[in-house]
């Protein structure tokens, strides 16, 4: 075959730009084609396992009718941290993730998935400073590695990231709904204490390294759930869901209650809830006074078309209904519920129903988690850190991203420069987007009102 010199040159173009494209093999390592924020920090990433336990919890899987009670048991929790770390000569960060596969049924292939990261095991933190704490909370079913793309990245950008395997509602170690419903909240108000806890111990890896007086939880779908409550939305008396667990057990986390109103959330200072499941009909875990007491900043992220957690009669409304809270809503248009969990392995390419745990119909998923990356970022580090250089990246204009202006003359070539927001001609496009990158997305953000005691 001869090739000329012109379609050699083609071939050596397309394939450097081929190249630059090919995503790392690390999730949390976001491609060329990514917003600004989502690129990793400046920090080398350390993970280690842990292991605690919630003494005492009402063990609802084993509620009795006849008594109308239900034992306690001691609740064991694995939580894995992310945290700034010393990589030593000679070692990679690099390391290796097992998750079970999601309702493997008919999978033809191995029960677990291997995920690749941008971190070492056990290597050594860094030390002279104090990072605000980052609580991941995954769905139903899910797993504390469902979400590793926001995991080291965050890490690498100066927090500590705690991401939870909830009990019973783990890939291959499901167990019933109620369990989720009643422990969600009190697993990450647990797992903060617990962190805090090894901060102050001089013989844990955490000593010295946590601010846990300064923390922001993300939950995804369930761990959304989870996260509004946690931030003071205490469940509706009325609710449908108290029906679903046994007991009364679910009324110790409603609005009304003394117990509830005696948590302290003062070390809570934002959230971040991707497509939160549980206000939407026949649901409606809160009402309009509850979601009201979430009076710390919140990021909602959600899909447009969620079938799951339900967009307009759901997510859309929790978001207005957080009237005291100073709040953000990014929306991905024609998307589903999976705008919070990793893209797929690569495994499972191959099997619809393993798919669908992870991908969209519509989106790349490595668009939608380079995008989380950057406005999650902006976020944490504006109320976190104080960094009040990040309040363009969320108050972006205008609000449906596909209405952005962003000139540029005749002849000149797109090399990938971030938006700077408006231009001196008046043209605005969202800021940390490329040009003609900024598509499908509407953002809104509200402030606080004032509440009065």
């Amino acid at each position: 075959m001869h090739w000329s010199s012109a379609s050699l040159l083609l071939l050596v173009i397309a394939s450097s730009s081929l190249a630059r494209e090919v995503p790392s093999g690390y999730y949390s390592v976001p491609p060329a084609s990514a917003p600004e924020l989502a690129a990793r920090g400046r920090y080398p990433v350390g993970v280690r396992t842990i292991e605690i336990v919630h003494r005492d919890q009402v063990d609802i899987l084993h509620f009795d009718k006849t008594t109308g009670k239900a034992p306690l048991y001691d609740r064991p929790l694995t939580v894995e941290v992310w945290y700034p770390a010393v990589i030593p000569p000679g070692q990679t960060e690099e390391t290796t993730y097992q998750m079970p596969v999601p309702g493997g049924h008919g999978f033809e292939g191995s029960p677990i998935f291997q995920i690749a990261d941008k971190a070492l095991r056990d290597a050594t933190p860094v030390s002279g400073a104090r990072f605000p704490l980052v609580i991941v909370s995954h769905g139903y079913a899910g797993s504390r590695y469902f979400m590793t793309y926001l995991t080291a990245n965050l890490a690498s950008k100066g927090y500590i990231v705690a991401a939870i395997d909830h009990t019973d509602s783990v890939f291959d170690a499901v167990k019933g709904f109620e369990s989720t419903l009643l422990n969600r909240s009190s697993d990450q108000l647990f797992t903060i204490e617990s962190l805090d806890q090894l901060e102050h111990q001089p013989r844990s890896f955490l000593h010295q390294l946590v601010d846990a007086n300064n923390v922001a939880i993300v939950g995804y779908s369930m761990g959304g759930y989870g996260a509004l409550t946690s931030a003071g939305a205490g469940y509706s008396a009325s609710s449908s869901l108290m029906g679903f667990v046994g007991g009364g057990y679910l009324q110790d986390w409603a609005a009304d209650s003394s117990k509830f109103k005696a948590y302290d959330r003062s070390r809570i200072k934002a959230i971040v809830a991707i497509a939160p499941w549980g206000e939407q009909p026949a649901y409606q875990a809160w009402d309009v006074q509850g979601l009201a007491a979430i009076q710390i900043p919140s990021l909602f992220i959600a899909g447009e078309d969620d079938d799951v957690a339900d967009y307009r009669n759901g997510i859309k409304p929790a978001f207005e209904h957080a009237i005291h809270s100073n709040r953000c809503l990014l929306v991905y248009e024609n998307a589903r519920h999976n705008t919070g969990a990793n893209p797929a392995p690569p495994e499972a390419s191959r099997n619809f129903s393993i798919m669908q745990s992870f991908d969209e119909p519509i989106w790349r998923k490595d668009r939608i988690t380079s995008i989380n990356q950057h406005f999650i970022t902006a976020f944490l580090d504006l109320y976190l850190k104080g960094d009040q250089s990040k309040i363009p990246y969320l108050h972006v204009e205008p609000a449906h991203s596909n209405d952005g202006r962003w000139s540029v003359p005749p002849g000149q070539p797109d090399t990938g420069t971030f938006s700077t927001g408006k231009d001196g001609d008046g043209n605005a496009f969202w800021k940390g987007f490329q040009r003609r990158w900024a598509l499908g997305l509407e953002m809104s953000c509200e402030s606080a009102v004032p509440s009065i005691n």
